[in-house]
């Protein structure tokens, strides 16, 4: 189920990194929003390199797994916090295969790569009061960093929605397996080929890889 969708709102600060602004902050939506195929109606964002665009439409984060951070903080983290669109429950969203697709109201996401956290994440959680020391380096070995989506049927959804999973690719390449190839274990790269439509980036490196040990 989707327990809340999340659309940005532009925050200014020192924390912020490259840019003087940052879209990380989001916050649940009151009603009904429209999914397109390059994000959310309402949602912004401001590093259009890094994050928006079609193969990161939209990003989701268990609530369950929110928790569990919560408890490692000391502090309960309310939905969004991680700039997540769409907060989840019921469904371990880093164990869903890269290529399965979703529907929510009457869009349809797949799943198309795993959340890199970069130092505006980190600035983020320092400046909402939370523990942010190694946080990079923290979130990266829980490697619990959930899915980036792609739109492939344009439509409205809501919190309280049903996650139905529609699709289900014929590999085993999940988003922690791809998370963790591109982050702590670059020997799982040539696994990622097996993934049809793997984003650009991740192909990529993971040609490059075999490349360069002859495969």
């Amino acid at each position: 189920m989707i327990r809340s969708v999340n659309l940005g709102q532009v925050r200014t600060g020192d924390w912020t990194g490259y840019f003087p602004q940052s879209a990380i902050d989001k916050r649940p939506a009151e009603g009904p929003v429209r999914a397109g195929r390059l994000g959310l109606s309402g949602d912004q964002v401001i590093d259009t390199r890094h994050h928006g665009g079609v193969d990161k439409a939209a990003y989701a984060y268990a609530r369950e797994d929110l928790d569990w951070w919560g408890a490692e903080l000391g502090t309960p983290l309310s939905n969004g916090t991680f700039g997540e669109n769409l907060t989840t429950t019921g469904i371990d969203v880093n164990e869903a295969l890269v290529g399965e697709r979703w529907r929510v109201g009457t869009a349809l996401f797949e799943v198309c790569s795993a959340r890199i956290p970069c130092n505006t994440f980190k600035g983020w959680m320092g400046f909402s009061g939370y523990d942010a020391d190694q946080w990079v380096r923290r979130f990266t070995l829980r490697a619990l960093p959930g899915p980036y989506l792609r739109v492939i049927e344009e439509g409205v959804l809501a919190g309280g929605d049903e996650l139905v999973v529609e699709h289900r690719p014929d590999h085993d390449v999940t988003v922690r397996t791809m998370f963790r190839a591109l982050t702590t274990e670059r020997e799982l790269l040539p696994a990622l080929l097996a993934v049809k439509d793997l984003t650009p980036e991740a192909r990529v490196r993971a040609e490059k890889y075999v490349a360069e040990r002859g495969g």
